[in-house]
């Protein structure tokens, strides 16, 4: 059971790193130190996008609009962080 907790933690940490990784990618783009037009640029940027997009719709279903300012991501990694501290406080489940 110690790795499926193991497990359950890499796929969380992952997340993570997609979602900043993608905002980031998403502030260098609107300041236009990135290049939508470029197909590599274009690609990591469509892939991000259809990674994360499952996660992002129901919490932007539920978050009023803020005016062009898009706060599904941090909901979102919050609620990772959050999961992950559920996690480790009942890491004795797991043993």
């Amino acid at each position: 059971m110690t790795s499926l907790y193991q497990i359950l933690m890499m796929i969380l940490q992952i997340a993570q790193f997609l979602i900043l990784a993608q905002v980031i990618m998403s502030w260098l783009v609107n300041f236009q130190v990135l290049n939508i037009r470029q197909p590599l640029v274009r690609q990591i940027w469509d892939g991000l996008n259809r990674l994360l997009e499952p996660l992002y719709a129901p919490v932007r279903r539920i978050l009023p609009p803020m005016g062009g300012l898009d706060l599904a991501p941090l909901a979102v990694l919050i609620a990772i962080y959050a999961l992950q501290i559920v996690l480790r406080n009942n890491i004795a489940a797991f043993l």
